[in-house]
């Protein structure tokens, strides 16, 4: 345990380190001339579930690993309450880590690799046992207890990893793309075990991850990182909604952007046009001229609304059980991607709608592809 954090006892598990705020204070890193974080500043409230979400390259995992102290800083300080942390080395922070690649040692069995931080820190014996039985219960890894990590699952093992870490009571736990080496089944299952995990114990997570997906369906905030630099703070709700910037949209799935020109509007909404278009949305601070025009293939329903149409003809349809993935074209052969429930096939021609809040109108249309193809690629 951390030296100088109270310890508090969690009524459905362990004991943990509890405290009031995690700061994180114009944190920098610098390789030479490159810059790999600036100004990173950040508040974490006790007990919760923050990702740090974008593309390979932007920042995220730099900024996790100056939190657990594998990392100097080059500017800025890390706080625990009134206690200033980023002087101290990795092992007196006290920080629970969970990394991609599980980082088990494979000559010991489940037990021993839980008890292996316990044991460096001279946890007495019996507590010892006593951690490492509470965690084995809390993974649901009672029956595998005794086994080598070569004869479990990819899931299995990421679960020992986890156990490790809430074995020592950390004030925080930090995990790194936990859930990348994982098939699509067990990413689900093992979101949803963390999740449990997260609140069952009150534990306080920092959680870096590439998938938009994951970060909405387990954080309670999320940070949006693009280049080093911090692009959005919110709940799920606000960033996937409300995306503050075109690189925010386009990263957050605003897959079709279409070049146009404010033609009119006010301050609320924007009236564009373009590639024999002319659509009404919210207008993110554009006056005039050039635009894009950022709309969610989810957003997007066959037939007019709000006064918004897009004449497209069908190019592809990929079934996806109960509704269709498809990408069209406009007559001036632009690509419109769009979800639906009905039936279509190549070649019909559909009109299609979206209500005005849902077209979210920028002005900067390179940061918004940008933001597209890093989210497509990973």
């Amino acid at each position: 345990m951390t030296a100088g954090v109270s310890s508090g006892t969690s009524p459905a598990g362990p004991s943990t380190s509890r405290f009031a705020e995690l700061r994180l204070e114009g944190v920098g890193r610098r390789y030479g001339a490159q810059t790999a974080l600036e100004d990173f500043s950040l508040s974490i409230k006790g007990s919760e579930f923050v990702a740090l979400l974008g593309p390979s390259g932007c920042g995220k995992s730099t900024a996790l690993n100056c939190l657990a102290g594998l990392l100097p800083l080059t500017t800025g300080s890390i706080h625990l309450d009134d206690r200033r942390i980023d002087t101290l080395p990795p092992e007196r922070r006290g920080f629970g880590m969970v990394f991609q690649n599980y980082a088990l040692f494979p000559h010991m069995t489940v037990r021993k690799n839980i008890a292996f931080g316990l044991q460096m820190q001279k946890v007495a014996r019996a507590e010892v046992a006593r951690r490492v039985d509470e965690a084995v219960a809390l993974v649901q890894l009672g029956e595998h207890q005794h086994k080598m990590p070569g004869q479990l699952s990819g899931g299995q093992q990421q679960r020992v990893a986890i156990a490790r870490a809430i074995a020592l009571h950390p004030p925080v736990v930090l995990m790194d793309e936990p859930l990348s080496n994982l098939d699509a089944k067990l990413r689900l299952e093992m979101r949803m075990e963390i999740r449990r995990l997260h609140q069952d114990l009150g534990l306080t997570t920092v959680y870096v991850t590439h998938d938009q997906e994951e970060a909405l369906s387990m954080a309670d905030r999320l940070v949006v990182l693009r280049e080093g630099v911090i692009q959005q703070v919110g709940t799920p709700q606000e960033v996937y909604e409300q995306p503050v910037n075109s690189y925010v949209a386009g990263f957050m799935g605003y897959r079709n952007l279409i070049d146009v020109d404010v033609t009119g509007g006010d301050a609320e909404h924007a009236v564009v046009e373009g590639g024999g278009l002319r659509l009404t949305g919210a207008n993110r601070g554009v006056r005039s001229g050039a635009a894009v025009a950022a709309i969610r293939p989810e957003d997007l329903v066959i037939g007019e609304t709000d006064g918004n149409g897009i004449e497209v003809t069908v190019r592809i349809a990929e079934y996806h059980g109960r509704e269709l993935s498809v990408e069209a074209t406009t007559e001036q052969g632009r690509s419109i991607y769009f979800r639906t429930p009905e039936r279509v096939a190549p070649g019909d021609r559909v009109v299609l709608g979206v209500p005005r809040h849902r077209v979210l109108v920028f002005g900067d249309a390179s940061a918004a592809r940008e933001a597209v193809r890093a989210g497509l690629e990973s």
